[in-house]
């Protein structure tokens, strides 16, 4: 049996689910890389060197293939929203997205060992909460969904009933966008959609 030639460095159930859906073969190896932002580093370009870290990692160990890292942030007013660690923090988290717009962007990074360039891009959405009552929010927080997700939450999951609106691109939200990672595959012959046209910019 041929190995696929594409590895996704995310441990991530929603980026393989994505992939999968659209018939793209790859392996999976969990990339474990240092996460703290720099001093001075602008939300884009954390997600997107933390993408191709990941990617580097995973291709140190297995020369010659193809890997997809990525990485999505949340950010308001500027500062970058982790993953909340106690009820505290996710109440905190919540209540602070609670009623506004909110920037999440997915960055990822293609990349090969034997090859000079990564392939890197990174696809800003903007995410519009309702005002939350208090009894949804109290009721959000006791579940375990707020604790292994940036800003607290995924789009697609308990938290969908907070969304009023996405404006971008919704698969990019959830933690790949699609659209611009078939782009680059299909430019690097491993996905074929024959006839599929350019991405909307």
């Amino acid at each position: 049996m041929k190995t696929p030639e594409l590895i996704l460095a995310s441990a991530s159930p929603r980026r393989r689910e994505m992939l999968r859906m659209l018939g793209v073969e790859f392996t999976v190896l969990q990339s474990s890389v240092d996460e703290n932002p720099h001093a001075g580093e602008s939300p884009e370009a954390y997600a997107l060197r933390l993408s191709e870290a990941k990617a580097r990692a995973v291709a140190a160990l297995r020369p010659g293939r193809w890997v997809l890292g990525a990485d999505t942030i949340v950010t308001i007013d500027g500062e970058l929203l982790g993953k909340p660690r106690t009820p505290e923090e996710a109440r905190r988290m919540i209540r602070r997205l609670s009623g506004r717009a909110h920037t999440v962007i997915t960055a990822f990074t293609l990349f090969n060992s034997g090859r000079n360039r990564p392939i890197r891009r990174a696809v800003s959405s903007q995410v519009v909460f309702k005002e939350i009552p208090d009894d949804e929010l109290e009721w959000y927080v006791s579940t375990d969904e707020p604790y292994d997700k940036a800003g607290g939450y995924a789009v697609q999951g308990k938290a969908a009933l907070f969304v009023s609106e996405v404006h971008g691109s919704w698969s990019s939200v959830v933690g790949l966008p699609l659209c611009e990672v078939v782009e680059a595959l299909k430019g690097l012959g491993l996905a074929d959609f024959t006839g599929r046209g350019p991405c909307p910019t």
